[in-house]
């Protein structure tokens, strides 16, 4: 590898500035990752938490998960655990004492040390939407198969925002790259694209373990200072019912040997698969969550992990899944209040059912994004661009959730609750008596362009301004900011040895023939 004092740097240029200050495209907040200083909605009472805590380990004890990966069942039979076929039941106890062991706050450093993140405590992070495999916008009209550009615009959007602190999974699926190669392609996408915290899929250990080397270089780490502390982190889903297959298992088990972080996030739709109470859902939910945290816990104690909700219901009528409904805003403040239970870091989502960037989509990802605020959530999956249940990935609905992310964080501004004199401001009040108006003050003059939120995508006009202006809607709006952005946008920063060690890296393991697959 180059040393990396004498490296050359390309790209950044006007985007790194951009980003330090707000914005060329736009006028957006800065990067400054909230605090939540709210308390969290807590509907349950005591006995509450412990019904559903009872519940959960009662389906661990006396059902059991089925575990679909050899070395895990290898693993918990030593570990003690009640061992039939594919079938594991472990005590309370074992599960308790395993799941303490995890962190209940840690950070991931990407490639760019500023980009850092605080995971846990009341830190509230948000990501950009991942895995829809089709794509919608307002130039194509239609619902589309992703590909590589539609990935790497979307890479740039996740890049652009300050409010989005993580890159996720792929933010749309590119189909047209071979499924064997296609991990190798956006990884590099992503990392010369964006400097913020990567994520792999644990998809086999081939993927797994291109992905970890493809950050450990674009770190410029040795292999000893890559795993001395997390650098980036997987999310797998539980196949629920009760069962964990065998890809995402395996995928953990090398991130966790590797001092990676881990989000187990078990998929639970109550109606169809879990129960159709949300105090059942919920439970199975825990119990497929802790019983991985616990292996993972065996295997390296210490290992950071995070339990994610993914907690909805479905539509009665049809058996679509539902989001953004009054069950999902329960259900997540619900898993959060157990989590803090479990001393555990959570992650939820910023959800909807609806197919276009419209009003359906506006209240469901609202409610799902204030849900994850209340229920204390600290890592907010799919935060920006996600529709159709996540079927379709958007760049209107992106930008369109970004104004929601970064009024959320100015929400939680804690200049907004200053009680000093100068907030209080008697002597502006005295100075206006019962007559006036503060429009022209002094006080009112020194504060007038950061007194209150600024929307770069919300239009204040009166009707018969916003109609003299071409009475553009929304989405369209999001539309035209979204060409401009990815027309002027520059990547960030990064050293011309490291690219081209990357490049070589992808160039060779595409030799090789990737990741197998079964066509």
């Amino acid at each position: 590898m180059a040393d990396t004092k004498t490296r050359k740097r390309r790209g950044g240029g006007r985007a790194g500035a951009a980003a330090r200050r707000g914005s060329a495209a736009i006028d957006q907040m800065p990067w400054n990752p909230p605090i939540n200083i709210d308390d969290p909605t807590e509907p349950l009472d005591q006995a509450g938490v412990e019904a559903i805590h009872d519940g959960a380990m009662r389906i661990l004890e006396e059902i059991g998960i089925e575990f679909y990966n050899e070395e895990a069942i290898g693993i918990l039979r030593e570990a003690g655990c009640t061992i039939e076929g594919d079938n594991v039941r472990m005590g309370r106890d074992f599960v308790m004492e395993m799941v303490a062991k995890a962190p209940s706050q840690f950070s991931i450093t990407p490639r760019n040390p500023a980009r850092k993140i605080e995971i846990g405590g009341k830190n509230l992070l948000f990501g950009n939407v991942s895995s829809p495999p089709n794509y919608w916008d307002m130039e194509i009209g239609t619902k589309v198969p992703g590909n590589r550009e539609m990935c790497r615009n979307l890479l740039k959007l996740t890049q652009y925002f300050n409010c989005i602190h993580f890159a996720g999974g792929y933010p749309v699926e590119p189909v047209d790259i071979h499924a064997s190669v296609r991990h190798l392609d956006v990884l590099y996408d992503k990392l010369t694209l964006t400097d913020k915290t990567m994520h792999a899929y644990s998809l086999g250990k081939e993927r797994v373990e291109d992905v970890i080397e493809m950050v450990r270089i674009a770190g410029g780490h040795s292999h000893e200072e890559f795993e001395a502390a997390p650098r980036m982190y997987t999310n797998i889903n539980s196949t629920s019912p009760l069962k964990h297959d065998h890809p995402m298992i395996d995928g953990c088990l090398r991130l966790a040997r590797r001092g990676q972080a881990i989000v187990v996030t078990p998929f639970t739709l109550a109606g169809a698969m879990a129960p159709v109470t949300m105090a059942g859902a919920v439970a199975q939910s825990l119990a497929e969550a802790l019983c991985a945290i616990a292996l993972f816990q065996y295997v390296r104690p210490g290992i950071p992990c995070v339990i994610g909700t993914f907690t909805s219901n479905v539509d009665m009528k049809s058996g679509a899944p539902a989001f953004g409904t009054p069950e999902y805003m329960r259900s997540t403040q619900m898993t959060g209040q157990m989590a803090r239970y479990y001393g555990l870091p959570m992650r939820s989502s910023g959800v909807c059912a609806a197919n276009v960037p419209d009003g359906q989509s506006v209240w469901e990802t609202s409610n799902s994004l204030w849900a994850a605020v209340q229920s204390g959530t600290n890592m907010v999956y799919h935060a920006a661009g996600w529709l159709e249940g996540g079927l379709i990935a958007s760049p209107e609905k992106f930008i369109m959730d970004c104004e929601i992310l970064q009024q959320i964080q100015r929400y939680m501004d804690p200049a907004l609750t200053a009680t000093g004199p100068d907030e209080i401001a008697l002597d502006a009040i005295r100075s206006v008596g019962n007559d006036g108006h503060f429009f022209g003050i002094q006080h009112t003059q020194d504060r007038y362009t950061s007194a209150f939120y600024q929307p770069f995508l919300s239009d204040w006009k009166n009707y018969e301004g916003w109609d003299v202006a071409g009475g553009i809607w929304t989405a369209e709006r999001a539309h035209h900011m979204f060409k401009e952005i990815i027309s002027s946008f520059e990547p960030p920063a990064i050293d011309d040895g490291i690219r081209d060690e990357l490049a070589d890296f992808v160039a060779r393991r595409k030799a090789e023939g990737g990741a197998p697959t079964d066509f």
